[in-house]
């Protein structure tokens, strides 16, 4: 995709217009949406970025070591920030991780400004191209694998079922985006290297359990169909509204 290209993408183009002030990034992880919010936004003042889990924290600042990029330990259904705190509030691909959507939601409306930004940016499993799912499938064993092991990871939402909760939000202005690339190679030699080495990985963590020969059986079908269709990273929804 050249340049040009990207200045007309509609997602990019929309956040763009948006000057981000104060910025919460819910269940940040490794801080990958903060990189994606950096490169598109038109400014922004401080990020801060949460998460439950403190491992991917470490890797986040390492990422980010910004003065004005913080991170924090976390339960996001119930923050440490005063009410009408943030101008954007975020979450990224983690609606389908949340045991108390409804609550993490609601602590998300809490803490932004009235007229603040509200970002959901979230895959989804239904209408993808043949290599998408893949990725799709993928993500499904990765849920099967955690909850497994007693990890909370329920699988992807329908595009409609992510609509659905954004709307239950009743925010003003609401847009809706679809972020998906298709141009990359499906096979790329690299790509299909670094997938295989996690399918590995959940393997490995499979065959610490007691009843796990159903996983490792997906396992292996997961690889065969990596190898045979290939992979596109599966179309997000990236929704856009203000409290």
């Amino acid at each position: 995709m050249s340049d040009q290209d990207r200045l007309l993408d509609p997602a990019e183009e929309a956040l763009g217009q948006i000057s981000g002030g104060s910025i919460l990034d819910v269940a940040t992880g490794n801080g990958g949406f903060i990189s994606y919010l950096i490169e598109n936004l038109k400014d922004y003042t401080e990020i801060t970025g949460i998460d439950s889990n403190q491992r991917p924290l470490e890797a986040a600042r390492q990422s980010h070591p910004q003065e004005n990029i913080h991170f924090l330990q976390m339960d996001a259904v119930k923050m440490d920030f005063p009410d009408r705190h943030f101008d954007t509030v975020c979450i990224s691909n983690s609606l389908h991780h949340m045991v108390d959507l409804p609550g993490v939601l609601d602590e998300m409306k809490r803490v932004c400004k009235p007229g603040g930004y509200f970002i959901i940016s979230e895959m989804f499993q239904d209408g993808q191209s043949e290599t998408q799912l893949t990725h799709v499938t993928m993500h499904h064993w990765w849920a099967a694998v955690d909850n497994a092991e007693g990890i909370t990871h329920f699988e992807t939402f329908t595009r409609g079922k992510i609509i659905e909760i954004t709307e239950q939000l009743g925010l003003h202005h609401l847009r809706q985006y679809e972020l998906k690339d298709l141009e990359a190679d499906p096979k790329d030699p690299e790509l299909m290297r670094q997938l295989g080495d996690i399918i590995d990985r959940y393997i490995q963590r499979i065959e610490k359990l007691k009843d796990g020969k159903a996983l490792l059986q997906r396992g292996e079908e997961l690889r065969q169909r990596l190898n045979e269709v290939g992979f596109h990273g599966a179309t997000a929804l990236l929704l856009i509204g203000q409290k």
